[in-house]
């Protein structure tokens, strides 16, 4: 009997303990809900996109208490202006574009680079009689006609060239031996073999020291209210891009296509080595590597900023690095 009521007493004593813990647990030690975020791209789905589909298919994103929501771009994303009105939260652009976009007022910060170098640049037919930048003299150029480069182009060699609208096709270059077209460098060269043409040379942005940034950026008023959930996002961000670049990109690939029909496999591969053999993501500098994905350079701003200063694109003193760029919410870099 004794043993009974010893047992009796210890299993109340027992269970009095786990609700008089229960009820001192705090609420915040449940679950919380994810935080949302919606990222809009420039583009459609493709390889440039990697690292942020990697992110979310390998679960870097959720593992980090993050709700990512990826939208696919195209030629009327809008994503300054999306972003800039917190429709998104974060978006994918070129950096002298968002320079531009701050200029004007919008509230907007790069937090992030996408490619160290951004692969804009000039697909040319293998038999044009264009072999360097100062042949373009007088020559058409199928291209966006806002396009930065081109100004920089005029202002740097001196060239003036004929601008014909560019309508997102490789058409036009295919059925002209002397076409000249705007066109990344991971992409369109692909198509334009895959439809029969010659591979066509390029005349890559950076070749003229015109070295932008594709970016992340985000609206300040967001980064001033949420730093934690931003840090939370670079970390997985980084994350996604090394898985990417080192390990198997097959269900990042698999994602975009099912927002991309158009690409294959063929196509996401060999983009994914041209990132890999170029360093778009890593670097080409000194300082390049694992070690700086993501990572922005305020002197690299500070130049972009005097180009497009120079080439009156940017009033003179109208934006500064610190007003254009920050690193505080990237894991650090070494």
């Amino acid at each position: 009997m004794q043993t009974l009521l010893h047992t009796l007493v210890v299993l109340t004593t027992a269970l009095v303990s786990v609700a008089n813990v229960t009820a001192a647990t705090p609420a915040s030690t449940a679950k919380q809900p994810l935080t949302k975020i919606t990222l809009q791209l420039d583009w459609v789905a493709e390889p440039q996109h990697g690292g942020i589909y990697q992110a979310q298919v390998r679960g870097f994103f959720a593992a980090e208490g993050l709700d990512v929501t990826i939208v696919p771009g195209g030629p009327n994303a809008f994503v300054t202006q999306k972003v800039a009105t917190n429709q998104a939260q974060l978006g994918q652009g070129d950096s002298t574009d968002l320079l531009q976009k701050i200029a004007v007022g919008l509230p907007l910060l790069s937090v992030a680079a996408v490619f160290q170098d951004d692969p804009s640049g000039l697909l040319i037919n293998p038999s044009s009689s264009v072999r360097r930048f100062e042949d373009l003299q007088g020559k058409t150029v199928i291209a966006r006609p806002e396009w930065t480069f081109l100004a920089l182009l005029k202002k740097k060699y001196g060239v003036t060239v004929n601008v014909v609208p560019q309508s997102f096709s490789v058409a036009a270059f295919l059925g002209d031996k002397e076409a000249i077209q705007q066109g990344y460098f991971i992409a369109e060269p692909y198509f334009i073999e895959k439809a029969g043409g010659a591979k066509p040379r390029f005349l890559s942005s950076w070749d003229a020291g015109f070295r932008a940034y594709a970016v992340l950026f985000t609206n300040r008023k967001f980064a001033r209210e949420n730093p934690e959930a931003l840090r939370a996002f670079m970390r997985a961000y980084v994350k996604g891009w090394r898985d990417y670049l080192e390990g198997d990109p097959t269900a990042a690939h698999a994602a975009m296509k099912l927002t991309n029909p158009s690409i294959d496999d063929t196509f996401a591969l060999a983009s994914r080595q041209l990132i890999l053999e170029e360093k778009l993501v890593t670097g080409r500098d000194g300082d390049g590597g694992l070690a700086n994905i993501g990572q922005l350079s305020t002197r690299r701003f500070a130049t972009q900023i005097t180009q497009l200063e120079e080439i009156g694109l940017l009033a003179k003193g109208k934006v500064t690095p610190a007003q254009a760029m920050t690193t505080e919410f990237l894991p650090s870099s070494k």
